[in-house]
């Protein structure tokens, strides 16, 4: 059986709340060009995002990576430099 190379998804976003326990809320930006006006608008997505020992405050700017199911809206864990 031959092991997949599987390369997860890396958002940058900020963090907008981290009222949950072991989670936080990362607000996503990404410019969107409209395919008629040829105008870049900007798009916002929330994820829900693991926080292991609630290390990421509101306001800081994170580095987000995709994983498995954690629950039925959390699909994404923090990626820490250390």
């Amino acid at each position: 059986m031959e092991k997949k190379i599987v390369h997860k998804k890396i958002l940058r976003g900020t963090v907008v709340s981290d009222k949950m326990q072991n989670t936080v809320v990362v607000a996503v930006q990404r410019y969107v060009k409209h395919p008629k006006y040829k105008k870049y608008q900007k798009r916002t997505k929330r994820y829900l995002v693991d926080n292991p020992q609630n290390r990421a405050k509101l306001g800081e700017v994170v580095n987000i990576r995709s994983c498995r199911p954690l629950s039925k809206n959390k699909h994404f864990e923090i990626v820490f430099a250390d």
